[in-house]
């Protein structure tokens, strides 16, 4: 389970807990190498990592080997079966203090106000650098007038609720104060380079050939197959139906393919190869690159248009009802498009909207929550497809409660970039049982799911 602790504010998430009761068990035949009575295993406990399926780069850790004698193999001799498990580094989920502390916050950035915000558009701040001041005046945009009226808005909300499930966490031991697990002795953690290349394995998809209606098929995984080439696993849906996790090698690196989950390996262009896979989705979760200032200088990857995320074909891969959740950043300008010409261009009616607080692991906010610059929340947009006709909905025996509006998801980020907490659980109430579930530009892989990255999974929701 994610959910640590539900109130009527939201979900306390654990997201490492999550990944970690995913089955990431590796499966393998081997020959006996000593007699019946005597085996050996060459698996190093400390040596042995690899990476899941996701945008991280290194990010599991070999944890368990567990050799069992099977009575022949298909010379009528033994063989031995190996399992091996895997699990996600707890160190990427070790957010020990906020990212901006409110002391270096309020002492950075003092500001005198000498005109009401919402009127005035000057602002006088007074800026503390290295002992000396300074002072200027700032001319607010539109667009951060409009944010600072969003957040004035919403901040009691975000405060409150907040806090009650960080007192839940407190009580039960999930949350804790610093000093209680701080070892003065331990030693600094290196955490792994996010050195995945799976956005340029994307970018490299679209420069492919094209393929044609056969070779769109989709690829089953099977066992100990090794005629399986890494050209084979762009441009069309990549399936492991399997109940092991399976193990593919793209450019030289080493990703785990969960139990029941299948894939899509392509440039956002190239979305023939889903829409072939004849399925439609009762949940699509999108979380696109939104354009930013971070984004642009940084030119960590590339970001989408308004006009290119609109040509995304949701109409065609929504079911009757569908529930549609796009992640968002703080930014009104985006929010504003979502809501009023991209929902609304997929006949999607808008029924609630929701925010992830990111907090540490003693329960602060990982920035202050009144930052001017970055706020310790983000928001998710949640609507509905809309039938065209007024014909009763598929399992109409089946009850689905009213999505509310405002909720909090509540978590521990993970430190690797833009990894979002899991949303299975605090979505299954919302959908019919059993709805397929697709997320577009997936960066983890999970059970039962169908993943875009664009990487596509398909969940089956319990």
């Amino acid at each position: 389970m994610s959910v640590v602790h539900q109130l009527s504010a939201g979900w306390l998430l654990d997201h490492l807990s999550f990944i970690n009761k995913i089955n990431y068990q590796l499966h393998q035949h081997h020959e006996p190498c000593c007699s019946k009575n005597e085996f050996t295993t060459s698996v190093h406990f400390e040596s042995l990592q690899m990476d899941s399926l996701s945008s991280s780069g290194a990010c599991a850790a070999f944890i368990a080997s567990d050799p069992t004698t099977k009575p022949e193999n298909g010379d009528g001799g033994n063989y031995e079966m190996f399992t091996q498990k895997f699990v996600f580094r707890p160190e990427l989920f070790d957010v020990t203090k906020p990212y901006i502390t409110p002391a270096v916050h309020k002492e950075c950035q003092q500001s005198n106000e000498k005109e009401d915000l919402m009127n005035g558009v000057k602002k006088e701040i007074s800026i503390s650098i290295i002992g000396k001041k300074r002072k200027r005046c700032v001319v607010f945009n539109q667009g951060e007038l409009d944010a600072m009226e969003y957040h004035t808005k919403i901040r009691e909300l975000i405060l409150d609720g907040s806090l009650q499930l960080i007192q839940e966490g407190l009580k039960s031991g999930f949350l804790y104060q610093l000093f209680e697990k701080q070892d003065k002795c331990s030693k600094p953690i290196t955490l792994p380079l996010d050195t995945c290349n799976l956005p340029e394995l994307c970018e490299m998809a679209k420069h492919l050939p094209s393929l044609n209606e056969m070779e769109h098929q989709t690829l089953q995984l099977v066992e100990e197959d090794t005629s399986v080439t890494e050209q084979d696993l762009f441009l069309r849906v990549v399936e492991n139906n399997s109940s092991f996790t399976k193990v593919i090698t793209l450019m030289g690196q080493k990703y785990l393919l969960p139990p029941k989950s299948s894939f899509l390996l392509s440039d956002i262009s190239c979305m023939q190869p889903l829409l072939n896979y004849r399925k439609t989705f009762d949940v699509i979760v999108i979380d696109p690159p939104w354009q930013n200032k971070s984004v642009k200088r940084s030119n960590r990857y590339s970001y989408l248009s308004p006009l290119q995320i609109k040509q995304i074909p949701i109409p065609k891969l929504a079911a009757p009802n569908c529930l549609l959740v796009t992640w968002v950043t703080n930014r009104q300008k985006h929010l504003r498009f979502i809501k009023e010409e991209l929902y609304p261009s997929w006949s999607v009616e808008v029924v609630a909207e929701w925010h992830w607080v990111k907090i540490t692991n003693s329960g602060e906010f990982v920035f202050p929550l009144d930052s001017p610059h970055k706020k310790p929340y983000e928001g998710l947009i949640l609507g509905r497809v809309q039938e065209k006709t007024a014909l009763p909905l598929r399992n109409a025996d089946v009850n689905m409660l009213p999505i509310p509006d405002h909720k909090l998801i509540v978590s521990v980020p993970c430190t690797l970039h833009s990894h979002k907490p899991p949303l299975a659980e605090v979505l299954k109430d919302y959908i019919k049982p059993d709805g397929e579930y697709l997320e577009l530009f997936a960066r983890n892989l999970q059970p039962g799911a169908t993943c875009q990255r664009t990487i596509f999974y398909k969940f089956k929701l319990n």
